[in-house]
């Protein structure tokens, strides 16, 4: 390196306290709204005529976890999927679904720090990832559960549930490819308000 020259490392984003989320109170409000529209979204989308698979929830995963910056943020796209079913029902299947959706919250929270460009990077790598990965995982399980009845106990049958669940995976592939960049933007918008009105998300140096 040459003398004078002093490498810069960029400054990530801090992770938030739940002192700091109650000082900047529109970010926790931000992700229970987020939250509660997935909620709405679940409960009438059949209703509206929406393709299968297009949810919110991985939306409000990688929202939740931008604006909370807080391990709190991983439950967000349970919190949807729990509160919902209690007014839909569920079956066994239950137990890979949440499981899944539980997965994709810890995920979000590999996504939390992320800023700028990258941000927008990270939210398609993040929506292209959490989709392929909830249909690996629950047409596993639609598998195990039904094999001998709705398919074949070998590996004919499991291959035949993934063959199955291709169309929802198309539906929320293209969905989250569309949905995480939007929640890239809300974020930014976010952090352009508290800059606004100057709002430090800076670290505290001693």
């Amino acid at each position: 390196m040459e003398a004078g020259h002093v490498r810069m490392n960029p400054v990530r984003p801090r992770d938030l306290t739940l002192q700091d989320l109650a000082t900047r109170w529109w970010r926790p409000v931000t992700a229970v709204l987020l939250v509660a529209a997935a909620v709405v979204w679940r409960l009438v989308k059949n209703d509206l005529g929406a393709p299968p698979n297009l949810e919110f929830s991985t939306f409000a995963a990688f929202a939740a976890a931008g604006l909370l910056r807080h391990r709190l943020a991983a439950l967000a796209p349970l919190a949807v999927v729990a509160l919902s079913d209690v007014v839909l029902g569920n079956s066994w299947i239950f137990v890979f679904t949440w499981s899944a959706w539980l997965l994709i919250g810890l995920g979000a929270l590999w996504t939390r720090r992320s800023t700028g460009a990258r941000r927008v990077a990270t939210s398609l790598m993040f929506g292209a990832g959490s989709s392929i990965g909830f249909y690996l995982w629950t047409n596993f399980g639609v598998w195990l559960q039904g094999r001998g009845t709705f398919y074949p106990a070998g590996l004919d049958g499991l291959l035949a549930s993934y063959a199955a669940g291709l169309p929802f995976l198309r539906t929320m592939l293209i969905g989250n490819l569309v949905l995480l960049p939007l929640a890239a933007g809300l974020l930014s918008l976010v952090e352009r308000f508290e800059r606004a009105h100057a709002v430090s998300t800076a670290p505290v140096r001693a």
